[in-house]
């Protein structure tokens, strides 16, 4: 099936997304499945296949049987592929964001946004020759020569997220097959055509049968993956209770595991900072995508008296987002990804009410002409925030914004490196010095300097610090080489250059 015709059987109604294993679409063998839900009418648009073991074991299967011929491949022919593969994706990238927005809800130009960050690592990925290069020592000692080179680990895994469809799974899985191992891909099974129209991207590019799968599935599925021994390492991203789970699970059976786990960014708004540009970077960073990105910015940390004429035109930009269809032009924010998504935000709307805060816009209760049923909120706005309240502490994941007001400079810094979150952080200020302070004081993994989402490009990699990842090492750029392969030392010399005798000592220099 070529890439078109996917797309076109993908957004049918009667369509049931299933498996793609060893170079094929599989449909369920298990019989399970689920609803996959248009957020902008709620409507079931079609169905998934939910895969258990028996697809996980062919999909690892598949992988194996073909990981030494795709390992032995040289390095520039593996890259090739993905050259082909890279222009295909670009090639699609419209139809990719427009399958991203009719299964989660995100405005269309944001989908397209997500789809190029995609695209950039596979560019990376295609450098994999020189990333590849180990280091040689001639003479380490007397007649041994000493190097060190790069091997891929085997069949790996992916479990990914609802919130980017598109850009997560590239984070791993071009990294991971380029450097020569085979991948299966567990994406979510909210939103998971975007994952078949890829595999049939790879297979016209002319990737070999079995070195990409894709498995639909739930928790079944990835328990499956977490303990089958062939699966030599896992990468996940999701909330950090799963991304425990996954870490210590995956460890417990023998595996390299990189989990990024939930967040609770916050940015800081100094006095001097320019007004307007804070602002801006609150709403788009606050309210895109509905919130329900990694990287949002949910808390607003306002030092000195900047938040009384902060909150102020926050609240007016509150009220006047554009809350529509994703596919409409002029939307600024759509819905959010699931009936379950929609009660658990305004539940804590709710509970901030509750807590004491004090909710300047409610965006509870919204209804979007002609699409009364999707899945719909309003922007949120809560002003005098305590650290104390749950609406603070706990990742909510949608359009909430909350303004916590903090006396001075040191006081924001603690507060941020308090929280047991620490993905991602931003700090607007025209102080060089305090922008200086801040990146080197704060503990988080990410930081922004009046950028509010400090997402690294594809060569500098991407991970937080604390309970944000569980693991050693980031997901993509040169962290993620080194994640899905692993270094051999090789020390050699030749028999003319050998003494006679035992030698009963450590090997030294000599």
């Amino acid at each position: 099936m070529g890439a078109p015709d996917a797309l076109t059987a993908t957004l049918s109604p009667t369509a049931e997304v299933g498996h793609f294993i060893a170079g094929r679409a599989v449909a369920s063998l298990s019989g399970r499945r689920q609803p996959v839900y248009n957020p902008a009418t709620g409507e079931v648009a079609r169905h998934v296949a939910l895969g258990g073991a028996d697809e996980v074991d062919a999909a690892v299967v598949a992988a194996h049987a073909s990981f030494q011929g795709w390992a032995d491949t040289p390095p520039i022919r593996r890259a090739r592929v993905l050259f082909k593969f890279l222009e295909l994706m670009n090639q699609h990238r419209d139809a990719l964001a427009a399958l991203i927005t009719a299964e989660h809800g995100k405005v269309f130009t944001d989908a397209q946004g997500e789809v190029s960050r995609g695209i950039d690592i596979i560019e990376f990925a295609c450098g994999i020759p020189q990333l590849l290069k180990g280091d040689y020592t001639e003479q380490v000692s007397t007649g041994i020569d000493n190097w060190t080179l790069r091997q891929p680990l085997g069949v790996v895994a992916g479990i990914t997220p609802f919130n980017f469809p598109v850009m997560v799974p590239c984070w791993m899985f071009p990294i991971a097959i380029a450097a020569g191992n085979c991948f299966v891909l567990k994406p979510s099974e909210r939103d998971p055509s975007p994952s078949i129209f890829m595999a049939e991207l790879l297979k016209q590019a002319g990737l070999p049968d079995g070195v990409f799968n894709v498995v639909q599935g739930d928790k079944l599925a990835v328990d499956t993956l977490l303990t089958n021994p062939e699966v030599k390492a896992i990468s996940f991203v999701g909330s950090t209770p799963i991304a425990q789970y996954i870490y210590e699970t995956g460890a417990h059976h023998g595996k390299r595991v990189q989990a990024l786990g939930g967040a609770k960014n916050h940015m800081v708004v100094m006095p001097d900072a320019d007004l307007e540009q804070a602002v801006d970077a609150l709403i788009g960073a606050g309210y895109g995508s509905a919130g329900e990105r990694c990287m949002a910015i949910s808390v607003a940390v306002a030092v000195g008296d900047v938040a009384d004429k902060l909150v102020p035109a926050l609240a007016a930009r509150a009220k006047a987002l554009k809350v529509k269809n994703g596919m409409e032009p002029d939307a600024e924010m759509g819905p959010v990804v699931t009936k379950q998504a929609l009660e658990r935000i305004e539940g804590y709307i709710g509970l901030g009410v509750e807590e004491g805060a004090t909710l300047v816009v409610d965006g509870r209760g919204l209804k979007v002409p002609g699409h009364e049923g999707g899945f719909f909120t309003g922007g949120t706005l809560f002003d005098h925030v305590a650290p104390e309240m749950r609406i603070y502490r706990e990742e909510i994941f949608g359009p909430v914004l909350v303004v916590v007001r903090v006396p001075d400079f040191s006081a924001a810094v603690k507060l941020v490196n308090d929280h047991e979150y620490g993905n991602g952080v931003a700090c607007f200020t025209s102080d060089g010095n305090v922008a200086r302070e801040f990146a080197r004081r704060i503990q988080v993994g990410m930081v922004g300097i009046n950028v509010p989402i400090p997402v690294p490009m594809a060569w500098h990699g991407f991970g937080g610090w604390k309970k944000s990842l569980f693991g050693d090492m980031n997901a993509y750029g040169e962290e993620g080489v080194r994640f899905y392969t692993r270094q051999k030392s090789v020390m050699q010399r030749w028999p003319a250059s050998i003494g006679k005798g035992a030698e009963f000592v450590m090997p030294t220099a000599k």
